[in-house]
């Protein structure tokens, strides 16, 4: 059953690469995969724990101290649902109460302030305003909020849908680049900032030439290819009717708007609360301003423009995705398929010259097809952070270690390679309802010379 589970796995992903040939929407296999892989690890659990690869079993069943019974592996199981469900169930309702909050703004016309100082039509120097942008907000948001953000504003400056795909997918490389850099900017960051493994100066300093030349290297190969100018989306000509939607109202609803979410990365500074309680709290204030802006106004215009009527435009189906994919990841996180492939990294390289560098590369090219998060926590639990003056091999692990931020980097930008590899890119692929096959034709190639590239600088920055 322990292979089982992985065979599942990778149908599971050939079915949601291949979505427009089998004419499935994506998330019916993500979900089926996150639900069967937990069925089957149940179904075989005798012989799956027996292997001893789970942590979490391990660490649950050293208080048992008469034999396991099937009421224990019963119980094992609800806990540990109810923690992946919990870890999954944060990501979930941060990027609900984003996508809304971003929905709100875009329903009022506020992305036109912004779109109205972008003049260019130039393909290249678009390319270049939007992707820079996008690096540095997310440093400052996150690189979920800022691609939903971006990808959004995307809509309203690029008519034609293939172009708008090429936009949106530098958007992601450029939002996993930029997240990178800044404690706050990563889920993987967030959780090696809190931890102790990075402190705020040290991954800003090191990890940001790496992260902008990630960035700078396919915009670059770009530059060359895109021709011409874009084309710009007909106007929404019942959106003008609307005469309320003033100039002044447009630039109120976005600086609400945005005051939200970057409200997010302060609360939680202050409150150590998780980034979901930050941004619910931001949906709620800017919930309760949009009602009272609409509260003299005719039915017909607060059955369009209040959030209780904005709320069933988000898209469900990405969250389901979501729910899904974490899940299914959950499962094999659980059963203990990443703790092996942790080990089978440390066993394998930690003699080699450049081990470390090794080790952080495999895991990030591997987080573009198993979530980054469970793969930073397994690394996270594997190697203890060493005491100041550690030597040899164990110097890498101290704090600001070497391993700990160039893992940073490598987690951070690997997703990536593939549409579904990071949290921006699903948000990206259920906005724009990107193609998983034209990603990887088109995109995968230009991630990963970046990638690569990034991890050269560091490496190099780091021996001078």
């Amino acid at each position: 059953m322990f292979s089982v589970m992985i065979l599942v796995f990778v149908l599971g992903y050939v079915a949601i690469a291949l979505e427009h040939p089998f004419r499935i929407n994506k998330t019916a296999p993500a979900l089926f995969i996150g639900t069967a892989l937990w069925a089957i690890y149940m179904l075989g659990a005798p012989g799956i724990l027996a292997k001893g690869y789970s942590v979490s079993w391990a660490e649950f069943a050293k208080d048992i101290a008469e034999g396991i019974t099937t009421e224990h592996i019963h119980e094992f199981f609800a806990s540990e649902l109810i923690h992946h469900l919990g870890e999954t169930s944060e990501i979930l309702f941060f990027l609900l109460g984003a996508m809304t909050i971003v929905e709100i703004v875009d329903r009022h016309h506020g992305f036109r302030v912004i779109t109205e100082k972008i003049q260019t039509k130039n393909k290249v120097k678009l390319m270049w305003i939007l992707c820079l942008l996008t690096f540095f907000m997310s440093a400052i948001l996150d690189n979920l909020t800022t691609t939903i953000v971006m990808v959004t504003l995307l809509s309203k400056i690029v008519g034609d849908q293939k172009t708008r795909w090429f936009y949106a997918s530098m958007i992601v490389i450029a939002a996993n680049a930029g997240g990178t850099w800044s404690p706050i900017g990563d889920v993987t960051t967030i959780m090696l900032w809190i931890g102790g493994q990075v402190t705020t100066g040290k991954i800003v300093t090191e990890v940001f030439l790496p992260s902008i030349v990630c960035l700078c290297v396919p915009l670059t190969i770009v530059s060359f290819m895109l021709k011409g100018e874009i084309e710009r989306p007909e106007a929404d000509a019942s959106s003008n009717s609307e005469s309320w939607t003033t100039p002044r109202t447009q630039r109120a609803m976005l600086f609400i708007g945005v005051s939200g979410l970057i409200f997010v990365p302060i609360f939680k500074t202050i409150t150590h609360l998780p980034p979901y309680i930050g941004m619910l709290l931001s949906l709620s204030i800017v919930w309760a301003i949009t009602e009272f802006i609409h509260k003299n106004h005719a039915p017909s215009v607060k059955n369009r423009l209040c959030p209780t009527a904005i709320i069933n435009r988000i898209d469900t189906p990405t969250i389901l995705f979501f729910l899904g994919i974490l899940m299914a990841v959950a499962a094999l996180q659980s059963a203990g398929h990443l703790a092996v492939l942790s080990h089978t990294l440390d066993h394998s390289f930690k003699d080699m010259a450049g081990g470390v560098y090794i080790i952080d590369l495999i895991i990030g090219i591997l987080s573009s097809v198993v979530d980054n998060v469970p793969l930073v926590a397994g690394a996270m639990g594997m190697y203890p952070i060493e005491a100041a003056g550690a030597v040899d091999y164990a110097a890498n692990f101290v704090q600001d270690g070497i391993f700990w931020e160039f893992l940073a980097y490598t987690a951070g930008t690997g997703g990536s390679m593939l549409i579904i590899g990071s949290a921006a890119g699903v948000a990206a692929m259920g906005l724009e309802k990107i193609d998983f096959v034209w990603y990887l034709k088109h995109i995968s190639l230009l991630a990963l010379l970046g990638y690569l590239a990034g991890a050269v600088v560091y490496i190099i920055q780091i021996s001078i």
